[in-house]
């Protein structure tokens, strides 16, 4: 591994790190923009499951409190029961043009909900609904590894408080992503190269993550609401970009 690769590795871990401590989500989104141009998208992609799962873990505190184990088992469950179909819709959707979708989807939908001055509110449909959110959170992990945006989005939909936002859909991702990760390092696709990676990258993304977190505890319901929004913004920008510039 060459210098640079070092170099590029810990500065994604970092930014990366930053913005999932503050945010508690979108480690992979800030982090493979960096990776991108230094390393193989198969070893950025283990990197950026270990990375956000170990700053879930990093992060979780800020909102532990408010983690309620009813209100957290329908997305669980909705994740499991559907991270198997998205598995088994890989050989039958293109993965590219399915990114594509969900980028659109997010730029269109997450700027909507940006210029209102109060999101609209969905009360109705209890834990159903909430393990649908999960389900469809599941599906998009196992077709395209994102598990996060339908069940953050549902989360800001439901009008929680910001503390029992993200306790709900950061604890939902750090259990899907516990599991994909034992499922890559089952099938072997986390290697030598990859260990060595984690290596830098646990030690680069600790500080960074924890003052994240500590600047999290500075923002209202409202706001973090916004920042979630901008993120899953950004993230639909990436999504679309990169998967228009593979299909052409």
């Amino acid at each position: 591994m060459t210098s640079s690769a070092i170099i590029a590795i810990a500065l994604g871990a970092a930014a990366g790190g930053f913005i999932q401590g503050l945010a508690g989500f979108a480690f992979g989104l800030v982090a493979l923009g960096i990776w991108t141009w230094a390393i193989s998208p198969a070893l950025a992609g283990s990197l950026a499951v270990f990375g956000s799962l170990l700053g879930q873990l990093l992060s979780l505190g800020a909102v532990r409190h408010a983690l309620e184990a009813p209100r957290l088992w329908p997305f669980i469950a909705g994740g499991l029961c559907g991270v198997p179909i998205g598995v088994a819709l890989l050989n039958h959707i293109d993965p590219q043009a399915f990114k594509l979708v969900v980028g659109i989807i997010l730029l269109v939908w997450c700027p909507s909900m940006l210029l209102l001055r109060t999101l609209p509110r969905v009360t109705r449909g209890g834990r159903w609904a909430d393990a649908g959110a999960g389900w469809l959170g599941g599906v998009m992990g196992g077709l395209g590894g994102l598990t996060g945006p339908a069940p953050t989005l549902w989360c800001a939909l439901r009008g929680w408080e910001r503390d029992t936002q993200r306790a709900v859909f950061q604890s939902f991702n750090l259990i899907m992503q516990s599991l994909t990760l034992a499922a890559y390092i089952a099938t072997g696709t986390v290697g030598g190269a990859s260990l060595w990676a984690f290596a830098i990258v646990a030690p680069a993304m600790v500080v960074p993550t924890l003052i994240g977190a500590g600047l999290y505890r500075r923002f209202s319901d409202a706001g973090f609401r916004r920042l979630v929004l901008l993120l899953l913004t950004a993230s639909g920008a990436i999504l679309a970009g990169s998967a228009l510039s593979r299909l052409l």
